[in-house]
């Protein structure tokens, strides 16, 4: 692997960081306290070519690269996790569709996920369908020129926001298949956002179809392929949780290594005792080994390599990683990382999410197991 980065893969960077740093960290706590959905934030990132980044150029996109989005995902959620989950499940929307739609779906829905208004959403899970893909319940049911949805989903990204929501369904007695369903198709309700522990600023809601007629040309792939298409958007959805692991470890570090410099305990700086250096040293060594693997996993796919043992081994590792880092931000800060005047306490919440989404750790551990095994 060639470690240097690519004239496009720095711009994208520094166009990430430069846009994270100047405006989305002065927002994030306020959006966090409000439960309020990142509209501007998703503005601004359409503005600068960040929504669309892997989409390409022939539908508007920037075509930049695996490594190059995994760096300016980094960048994001350094400054804003719940920004970053938004970009990641939007970009996770493009990539299914460019892969595995018709040249229609392709040109009616690209240039319209670069887009403030046409979000990606992901639908899969289920009240009773998580990390068990094979217990789907939501139906499909042919009828003429198209397919009749009924049922739940729920825990889908960005719902309230969303322009195309991908979703996976039953379509027969061991066959799922993929649909995408429009914002405001007839008998598609989006429930309200659930009020969760951390990157409240990322709205996750249910789902209920009832009736919802979906034109048979929106299925996605051929029937029968809704779960290759699911596992196969999953892969690459773990190295954008990965990236954004990486940059929220990131932010813990900057923050305990800030706040020990500052504050001190009998009579030096706290950056000074045994105890508080082996916390910023792990945390640290923790941040060089996930971004190396998480970049290491995006080449691999970006040089047509396998990676989904990678991909999950990248998630495993960022996203335990990311939630004892923030543990020992908030263990460096003390009383006062408990409160939710100082940043900590939300790198705190947003990082407990990342173990759960794009499959769990214990999903990821059989991931890596099986192709140890094979």
């Amino acid at each position: 692997m060639d470690l240097r980065l690519s004239e496009e893969q720095e711009a994208a960077r520094e166009t990430a960081r430069e846009l994270a740093e100047k405006k989305l960290l002065a927002r994030a706590a306020k959006l966090d306290a409000d439960e309020a959905f990142p509209e501007e934030a998703v503005r601004e990132l359409a503005d600068l070519g960040l929504l669309g980044m892997m989409t390409p150029e022939s539908h508007g996109g920037a075509a930049l690269d695996t490594v190059g989005y995994a760096l300016s995902l980094m960048e994001i959620a350094r400054a804003d996790a719940a920004v970053a989950v938004t970009l990641s499940v939007n970009n996770l929307v493009a990539e299914t569709i460019t892969q595995w739609g018709t040249d229609a779906q392709r040109d009616k829905y690209l240039p319209l996920l670069n887009t403030p208004e046409g979000l990606g959403a992901f639908a899969l899970t289920e009240p009773g369908a998580g990390s068990d893909v094979k217990a789907l319940r939501c139906r499909a049911a042919r009828d003429g020129d198209s397919y009749v949805l009924d049922g739940e989903k729920t825990w889908i990204t960005s719902a309230t926001h969303a322009g195309v929501f991908l979703v996976m369904a039953v379509t027969g007695e061991k066959e799922t298949s993929a649909f995408l369903v429009d914002k405001g198709t007839a008998g598609m309700t989006v429930g309200k956002p659930e009020p969760k522990m951390g990157q409240r600023g990322s709205h996750t809601c249910a789902l209920h179809f009832s009736g919802c007629r979906v034109p048979a040309a929106n299925l996605l792939g051929k029937p029968g392929e809704g779960l290759k298409i699911a596992l196969s958007a999953l892969d690459a959805g773990r190295i954008g949780i990965a990236s954004l692991s990486v940059g929220l470890i990131r932010a813990c570090l900057e923050e305990m290594t800030r706040y020990a410099k500052e504050r001190s305990a009998f009579g030096k700086p706290i950056a000074e005792h045994q105890a508080v250096q082996w916390m910023i040293a792990d945390t640290a060594v923790e941040h060089e080994a996930a971004e190396a693997l998480t970049l290491t996993t995006a080449w691999r796919r970006d040089v047509g390599q396998p990676f989904t043992e990678k991909a999950a081994m990248a998630k495993l590792l960022a996203s335990e990683a990311a939630n004892r880092s923030a543990y020992r931000a908030v263990q460096v800060f003390g009383g006062y990382g408990y409160s939710r005047e100082y940043r900590v306490e939300r790198l705190y919440r947003d990082a407990r999410v990342l173990t759960l989404y794009e499959g769990t750790s214990e999903i990821q551990r059989l991931v890596i197991a099986r192709n140890v095994l094979a």
